[in-house]
């Protein structure tokens, strides 16, 4: 039998700002993270304190903060947030290479093949197993959920938050030949795939929770919604499902963005907020060891126009000097055609290189002679300090410097200074 585990970060956005604030949001029993009152932002994640008054992901700050006037409302701490997710990871990849990462939040484990490693121990013990693992390492409380499949996983994770079943611990494990009946406590909502519209075209049927689909054939289903969605929906319904545990694929992209409170007009303040952007996506950039050739700048202005521009250097760059240069040179480069003030600006990198093999590239002249290189091993040495820095004292502990130095020309190639 397949042996899955989800492992979900319980209250993710809400735990991490405490952990980094703890005399601030730490303190606070109703938080909101997700942007300041009075901004356009949306609810990112909120409390569980403050999800009974009715407060919901995707919400605006605006709407959650008239349900719950009282509520303290922090932005959500990106750098933060990731180095949190990869030192999570970092602890579920102890106990098998085979982890999937669903989201910042969520990572599928397999953990079949391992039983005489850990003993034969029951499913449910190594679950608890990781969960004091990962609150050891990291100070984060995960709810597991397990099973035979992704789909049964995934639903248990859902009866196993302390939210939700504080006599669970945190663990729901779904034993061998009891997938039916776990299904049965399960509503059609709950289902990965079962949407709004879905539910709305099935509830007009009766059928609301598993159970009501259950005694139907296929035959009937196919009458009601189709021959695909009803083989779909039959299956689904039993626990049915073949989706394999993929360990990390090779991310094709890293952004940052951001939209204003207020849309910004001043040249210098637009350029320091993408200088900002771009040093948090150089360091989650080296969080995962690796360098990037391709940099895009996002400008999103008043009127919603959205306008991009990119360059491709010709070695890849991992430091925040080479990144912020390049996203400036881009920046300058859409302001340029048309200047309007800005609603939303973001970066991203592209076109991945393991870290180490970038780095010998521009260090023995690979694709480009290492005096002309977008970087030097310098600028990697201080993107590498300041991560220490940052992840000892918190992230606004320092930042990259306001001038630029030899700013890159059109070829990737530093410019030499005036």
């Amino acid at each position: 039998m397949k042996q899955i585990l989800l492992a979900d970060a319980d209250a993710f956005f809400v735990a991490v700002a405490r952990k980094i604030d703890p005399d601030g949001a730490g303190k606070a029993p109703l938080l909101i993270v997700g942007g300041r009152p009075g901004s356009r932002g949306v609810v990112c994640s909120a409390s569980y304190e403050t999800r009974a008054f009715g407060v919901r992901s995707a919400m605006s700050i605006s709407q959650a903060l008239r349900l719950c006037p009282d509520a303290m409302c922090v932005p959500v701490p990106r750098h933060a947030c990731s180095d949190t997710s990869r030192a999570i990871r970092r602890v579920l990849e102890r106990f098998t290479p085979a982890v999937e990462g669903a989201s910042i939040d969520e990572w599928y484990l397999d953990l079949t093949g391992t039983e005489a490693l850990y003993h034969h121990a029951p499913l449910a013990d190594m679950a608890r197993t990781i969960r004091a693992a990962v609150f050891e390492s990291t100070g984060m409380y995960v709810s597991i959920g397990g099973g035979s499949s992704k789909l049964i996983a995934k639903l248990a994770v859902e009866h196993g938050k302390p939210s939700r079943a504080p006599e669970a611990g945190g663990v729901c494990i779904v034993a061998e030949g009891e997938e039916l009946d776990f299904m049965k406590r399960v509503t059609l909502a709950e289902i990965p795939g079962i949407g709004p519209k879905l539910q709305e075209k099935l509830k007009t049927l009766g059928l609301e929770r598993v159970e009501d689909v259950l005694p139907h054939s296929v035959q009937t289903l196919e009458r009601w919604v189709g021959p695909k969605l009803a083989a779909w929906l039959h299956g689904r319904v039993r626990g049915v499902s073949s989706s394999a545990v993929e360990p990390r694929a090779p991310a094709k992209q890293m952004s940052r963005e951001e939209t204003f409170d207020r849309d910004i007009a001043d040249p210098a303040k637009l350029e320091s907020e993408l200088r900002l952007l771009a040093s948090k996506v150089a360091a989650d950039l080296r969080g995962d060891g690796l360098g990037a050739r391709t940099i895009t700048v996002k400008l999103r202005e008043t009127d919603f126009t959205t306008r991009t521009a990119s360059r491709t250097l010709p070695a890849p760059v991992e430091s925040d000097r080479a990144i912020i240069d390049t996203a400036l040179a881009l920046l300058a480069q859409l302001r340029g055609s048309r200047r309007s003030a800005a609603r939303l600006v973001g970066v991203a990198v592209s076109n991945f290189t393991a870290a180490r093999d970038a780095e010998q590239l521009t260090m023995f002249g690979g694709a480009v002679p290492a005096a002309d290189a977008p970087e030097q091993e310098k600028d990697r040495d201080l993107s590498r300090a300041m991560d220490r820095v940052r992840e000892r004292f918190g992230d606004d502990a320092i930042r990259a410097g306001a001038a630029r130095r030899q700013p890159i020309d059109e070829k990737g190639a530093r410019k030499p200074r005036d």
